[in-house]
């Protein structure tokens, strides 16, 4: 049985699994001989001496350790995935939004498929992160990947994700999400004839479920909502093509053995998936617009309290209960940069131009709020209680400025009249009367 991850909690709880019986030795974690002739191999995702509520690492009992590799060499970039400082281009003051991400017409993998969009920080001082697209038409084949920069959240908008990883299976799609750390080798199957979806490449601290403060014991995401695989391994004497994305620069190497030969682990560095609708959204009851803070799913914290290098925040299906008040989104400028995307349905505050595969972003103190369009109907509709469903939006937000890159800015779903859903608004301001 897959087993419930509970350690984003951050109390440490650890999780095991073993593909044969009596894999994991007991008591100690590198005996002098592992059963059935493993070898030990310990997965870190913190420092030592990490405070141990926030301690991660995870021992893995495999067929051959990793460092069993011959020398990476450096790979010649062919893909359109970027990594911090992000300097190709100044950040910007405008408000910009993307349509739907096209396919390419060429077969492209996973790491083939992957397009920098945005992007903040330095992957050097592991602060920040860079946001892409993935556009995939075929499965990674006798190929595995890993990330020695960054954590990957994965969010499918369209086609199934199997996610193949050292730990075991993880199959994902539109409505779920899939967390895979730093340095933990996967690769990427499809179950459909193509995938689309979002991914937060967050170089600073690993994610964790946000405090909830006066919302009390219960509500958000709750810890034992979230999966961990199943053990598996694979013992074939085959070729296989490692990739490593290490400081922003693709490297790779060969194997003579298959890179899946993990047969038991256990720790709390693990990959886990989260399905979106077991989310207990929070909402106002009485009037106003809560702030999106109430919705997020995960954060990566900051040096800074309260302050997040990256949260993960989403708008699901809902009710919307609040009377005499403006329902959607408020007009604002936030101090934090957001980037949106949308898996399905409508977003409330830009039911047209915004679509499902697309991407909008605001940077920090960027005016934004809903259309013109959108502003009229929240005036004037009648304020009964109102079910949002078949909606799923989402946004990243950071504390760091996001730059576009070169390709964001020149690609042909970059939406150049985004500004004039804004340019419709009009003064409504009469002195000698407070009518509203």
């Amino acid at each position: 049985m897959t087993k419930a991850l509970n350690y984003l909690s951050g109390f440490g709880n650890e999780f095991a699994s073993e593909a044969l019986e009596g894999v994991l030795p007991k008591g100690q974690n590198s005996p002098q001989k592992c059963p059935y002739g493993l070898y030990a191999e310990q997965l870190s995702g913190t420092s030592f001496t990490a405070p141990r509520a926030s301690k991660k690492r995870s021992w893995l009992y495999r067929i051959l350790p990793s460092a069993a590799h011959p020398a990476f060499g450096q790979v010649k970039q062919k893909s359109e995935i970027r990594s911090a400082p992000f300097d190709e281009r100044n950040p910007t003051p405008n408000q910009l939004r993307w349509d739907p991400f096209a396919f390419p017409k060429e077969s492209h993998d996973f790491v083939e498929g992957l397009f920098t969009v945005v992007g903040n920080g330095d992957v050097r001082l592991q602060t920040g992160c860079a946001i892409h697209i993935y556009c995939v038409t075929r499965s990674m084949k006798k190929t595995c990947f890993y990330n020695a920069d960054g954590d990957f959240l994965i969010v499918p908008q369209e086609g199934v994700l199997l996610l193949r990883t050292e730990f075991g299976v993880l199959e994902v799609g539109p409505g779920e999400i899939a967390v895979i750390s730093r340095g933990m080798k996967f690769l990427v199957e499809l179950k459909d004839s193509k995938a689309r979806g979002y991914i937060c490449e967050n170089y600073g601290a690993h994610f964790t479920l946000p405090e909830l403060g006066p919302i009390g014991a219960n509500g958000l995401a709750n810890p034992r909502d979230f999966l961990t695989p199943i053990a598996s391994y694979s013992d074939k004497p085959e070729k296989w093509d490692v990739l490593c994305k290490f400081q922003g620069v693709l490297w790779q190497t060969t194997l003579d053995h298959d890179p899946f030969d993990v047969v038991a682990w256990h720790g709390n560095y693990v990959p886990y998936k989260y399905n979106l609708k077991y989310f207990q959204t929070m909402n106002t009851v009485s009037f106003d617009h809560g702030d999106p803070s109430i919705f997020t799913v995960l954060t990566s914290p900051s040096s800074e309290p309260g302050v997040a290098n990256i949260d993960f925040v989403i708008f699901p299906d809902r009710w919307m209960v609040a009377e005499h008040t403006f329902r959607p989104p408020y007009y604002h400028r936030n101090v934090m940069s957001e980037f949106m995307g949308l898996v399905y349905g409508a977003y409330d505050a830009k039911e047209e131009g915004f679509l499902p595969g697309g991407a909008s972003l605001h940077n920090a103190t960027m005016a934004h709020g809903p259309d013109a369009k959108a502003f009229q109907q929240a005036t004037e509709v009648d304020l009964k209680p109102q079910y949002y469903s078949g909606t799923l939006a989402f946004m990243f937000e950071s504390r760091y400025v996001f730059s576009p890159t070169g390709w964001a800015m020149k690609t042909p779903a970059l939406q150049k009249d985004y500004h004039e859903c804004w340019q419709d608004l009009k003064s409504y301001f009469n002195p000698k009367s407070k009518k509203k």
